[in-house]
C-alpha cells in the first residue's frame, strides 16, 4: 500500500545577511532531499526575495520587512496572521527572541531553533548550540533540518547552487555596455560587517591596473554604499567598470556567473559567486575561513593567520589591519594567473 502520509509543510525563518541567506540554501536542499514533495516557505527580509527566487527548493518566499533591531509588532503580527494554518513545522535560523515570534503567533505546531534569548515559550524544540562541533554557520543551519539525534553526528553539507538567467545576463551586458572581448575579473570591495573585513582600496586599485595590462577587464560589484569605493578602483581606467549601485541583487547573480574569477572580501557577494560556480579568490582579515568559507571547491583562501586574527571585530582593535594590508596585490595577481 502506498504511503498516504502527506508531504510536510515547512517554514524556515531565514537570516538577515546576504551571505547567510545563500548558505541557508544548504538547509533548503537538505529538507527537500529528506522530504520529497514537501512545501517549503521561507520567511525573510524583503531584500532577499530575489535571491530566494534563484533557489529551486523554495516554493514560497514571504517578506518580513522589518529593519535590523526593530521590533515592529504590528508587522510581525500581520504576517503571522497570514501564515496561520499553512505550515506544520517552523525552523528558526536566527537565535534572537524576535525571530521566533512570528511562528509562535502563527500557531505553527512544531517550532525548532537553538536555545537563546529566553525563547522557552516561543519554541517547542530548543536545541543546545555546540559551537565546537557546529563550527560553521552552514553546519548550524543544516543541523536544524535534521532529527535531533542525527544532528549530533556527522552529516552532509550540500553546496548552494543559484540559478542563473542567461537572458538577463545578456540584457545587462547590453544596457551597461559591458564588453566581452576579454576575460572578466570581478571585484567586490564591500563588506557590510565593517572595515576590518575589507582589503584596502589601494590594493584593489593596484590589482585592477595590473589586470588591464595582463589582458583582463574588471567589473566592480556592490551596493549603493560601495559606489564611492568602486570609483576609487575604477576611476580613469578604461578596462574597469564600476557597477556598484547600478544593479539589483538578482543582476549580481548573473554578472558574477559571467566572470572568470572574482577577488573578494569575506562578504555576501563572495557566497553568491561561489553559488554560481565562479572561481573565488577570497581575502580574510578579521573573520575566519574556518567559520564562513565559500562553499565551493573552486576557491583559493588568502589569510595570513596572524596572531591577532581572526578577531571578529568590525574595526581593527590594534588600529593597523595588518591582516589585510600585508596581503599584497602581486600575490593576488599570481593566484589569478595560476588559478592557485
Amino acid at each position: 500500500m502506498a504511503d498516504a502520509t502527506p508531504a510536510p509543510r515547512l517554514l524556515v525563518v531565514g537570516p538577515s545577511w546576504v551571505g547567510d541567506m545563500v548558505m541557508a540554501q544548504s538547509l533548503f536542499i537538505t529538507l527537500k532531499q529528506r522530504h520529497p514533495g514537501a512545501r517549503l516557505g521561507v520567511l525573510a527580509p524583503g531584500w532577499s526575495l530575489p535571491i530566494l527566487e534563484r533557489m529551486p527548493e523554495v516554493d514560497e518566499a514571504i517578506a518580513l520587512d522589518v529593519g535590523h533591531g526593530e521590533f515592529s509588532w504590528r508587522t510581525r503580527r500581520d504576517v503571522a496572521r497570514s501564515l496561520k494554518g499553512r505550515f506544520e513545522r517552523a525552523i528558526v535560523l536566527p537565535r534572537s527572541w524576535k525571530s521566533a515570534l512570528v511562528p509562535f503567533l502563527a500557531r505553527i505546531p512544531e517550532r525548532v531553533g537553538f536555545t537563546g534569548e529566553q525563547r522557552v515559550v516561543l519554541l517547542t524544540e530548543r536545541r543546545r548550540l555546540d559551537k565546537a562541533r557546529l563550527d560553521q554557520t552552514v553546519k548550524r543551519f543544516v543541523s536544524l533540518g535534521l532529527d535531533a539525534g542525527e544532528a549530533e553526528g556527522e552529516f552532509a553539507i550540500p553546496a548552494p547552487q543559484l540559478r542563473t538567467d542567461p537572458a538577463n545576463q545578456q540584457r545587462l551586458r547590453e544596457c551597461l555596455a559591458l564588453e566581452s572581448d576579454r576575460p572578466v575579473i570581478g571585484m567586490m570591495p564591500g563588506a557590510e560587517y565593517g572595515p576590518a573585513k575589507q582589503w584596502p582600496l589601494t590594493h584593489f586599485r593596484e590589482l585592477a591596473e595590473t589586470l588591464g595590462r595582463h589582458g583582463y577587464r574588471v567589473w566592480v560589484l556592490g551596493g549603493p554604499k560601495d559606489a564611492e569605493d568602486g570609483e576609487v578602483i575604477a576611476g580613469g581606467l578604461d578596462h574597469v567598470v564600476n557597477l556598484c549601485g547600478r544593479t539589483q541583487l538578482a543582476d549580481a547573480v548573473d554578472l558574477l556567473a559571467a566572470c572568470e574569477q572574482v577577488v573578494t572580501n569575506d562578504s555576501g557577494l563572495m557566497h553568491v559567486a561561489a553559488a554560481v560556480g565562479t572561481r573565488i579568490q577570497a581575502i580574510y582579515g578579521s573573520s575566519s575561513p574556518a567559520y564562513t568559507p565559500p562553499l565551493t571547491a573552486n576557491a583559493a583562501i588568502h589569510d595570513l593567520a596572524l596572531d591577532c586574527s581572526p578577531c571578529f571585530q568590525r574595526v581593527c582593535p590594534l588600529g593597523h589591519t595588518h591582516c589585510l594590508h600585508h596581503i599584497l596585490p602581486d600575490h593576488l595577481l599570481r593566484a589569478i594567473e595560476t588559478r592557485d
